[in-house]
């Protein structure tokens, strides 16, 4: 006796095998569209970054004092005000040894970060203060001002000296036009550390 076998449907396959290739495309280019994040990677959102450095090996205490258009000013005291954001405060080598893993680490760079976060068309005014000296000794502090958007490029680099405790010193003001671009800078004494109060105009 003959058993009756039933045949595929070749129109079936070639649906079937059409549908999984059209599914495969489409997962790839999902991961393609979502990427896996790489560890590591910090973004946020900055037109400016003001970084201030001194040697490693000197463990003095100095501070950034920040003023926008707006009249907000940005320190240690408050340090997110405004499009301003006080991203690292340095106290030396206050906070220089962290834990890792149960295990005592030095990072010895000495060095505050501030950003500005959005534009805000006007004067900003910088002062680098010598809030704590440990060594009594001057310090040399750098200044760089770097443009973020639309691309990095370095529009302020300077050094300055401070020689004592208490020492505040007006880095620059510049001002920013209606397009975030630097339009003038000068150098005019400000003075910010009076317990907050603004001592010259």
């Amino acid at each position: 006796m003959i058993k009756n076998r039933t045949l595929s449907d070749p129109f079936t396959d070639l649906l079937f095998n059409t549908l999984l290739g059209f599914s495969l495309l489409f997962f790839i280019s999902i991961i393609f569209m979502n990427p896996i994040a790489k560890l590591g990677n910090v973004n946020f959102k900055a037109e400016y970054i003001i970084t201030v450095t001194w040697p490693e090996d000197q463990p003095d205490d100095i501070d950034v004092w920040v003023q926008d258009p707006n009249r907000n000013l940005l320190s240690y005291r408050n340090s997110n005000v405004g499009w301003l954001h006080l991203d690292r405060d340095d106290q030396g080598d206050i906070n220089d040894t962290v834990m890792i893993n149960g295990v005592e680490t030095v990072y010895p760079i000495n060095q505050e970060v501030v950003t500005i976060r959005g534009i805000v068309s006007g004067e900003y005014i910088v002062n680098l203060q010598y809030y704590k000296s440990t060594t009594q000794q001057p310090v040399p502090v750098t200044i760089k001002i770097e443009k973020v958007n639309p691309s990095l490029r370095v529009v302020y680099v300077d050094k300055v000296l401070l020689e004592n405790e208490d020492d505040e010193k007006t880095v620059l003001r510049f001002y920013l036009d209606a397009n975030g671009e630097v339009a003038s800078i000068n150098h005019l004494p400000k003075k910010f550390t009076n317990y907050g109060l603004e001592v010259l105009e």
